[in-house]
Order: C-alpha cells, then sequence, then structure tokens
C-alpha cells in the first residue's frame, strides 16, 4: 500500500492526537518531568510540535483553499494554550516568546507543505 495512502487514511488521527497531545502537554505540571537545562531549548520543541500539528492538519485537508484557514486556526491555537496556562495554571505561564516559536513552526510547516506536497496534487 502506498504511503500516500497510509498517511490520508490515518491522518485526521494523527492530527486529533497531536491536538490533543500539544494540549496535555502544554497543560501538565512538569516537575516531576525530566528537566532540560539547554538555553531556550523549548522554543525549538514549540516550533516542531506545531509543525507537526500544522502538517498533520494540512495533510488531512489537501484542498488548497484550506491551507490558510488551517494555518491561522493552528496559530489561534497556539495563543490560546498560551492563554489557558496562565489563566487554568498556577504552575505555567504563557509566553510572547512561545508564540513566537508556535507560529514559527506553524508557517514552516505550510511552506514545507507547499515545496513539497501541493504541487503532487
Amino acid at each position: 500500500m502506498p504511503i500516500k495512502t497510509l498517511l490520508q487514511d490515518k491522518s485526521i488521527w494523527l492530527a486529533i492526537a497531536s491536538t490533543l497531545g500539544i494540549a496535555f502537554l502544554s497543560l501538565i505540571k512538569t516537575n516531576e518531568l525530566p528537566v532540560v537545562h539547554l538555553s531556550n531549548i523549548d522554543k525549538l520543541f514549540h516550533g516542531i510540535a506545531y509543525f507537526v500539528l500544522t502538517m498533520s492538519w494540512l495533510l488531512t485537508f489537501t484542498k488548497r483553499h484550506y491551507k490558510y484557514y488551517i494555518l491561522l486556526a493552528c496559530i489561534i491555537y497556539g495563543i490560546f494554550i498560551e492563554v489557558l496556562q496562565t489563566v487554568l495554571t498556577t504552575y505555567r505561564t504563557g509566553d510572547f516568546i512561545d508564540i513566537l516559536a508556535n507560529t514559527t513552526g506553524a508557517l514552516l510547516a505550510l511552506l514545507f507543505f507547499n515545496l513539497f506536497f501541493e504541487k503532487k496534487q
């Protein structure tokens, strides 16, 4: 079975899982998790997470006119999660630099999608 068919059949579940996974990882208490002591490495993780999130939704809804709505929704989702960290938790805080990292990951996903997937459709 070609990889494209496998991706299309499973992409909605990957998109939902990445959406829920980001919410879970963004809102859990992290003091029980191992701490990485590298300067701003979490911004890279934010970018990767939102790259995966945006790419998974782009692969789910491959029609050209949806891609900018998907990008906007992923960026708004990132802002929403940062606000929830501040409002719902006492142990996490929203950060404008995190929003920029999330947005960068989402924009890179759209660029990657345009370069490698859209031309093949």
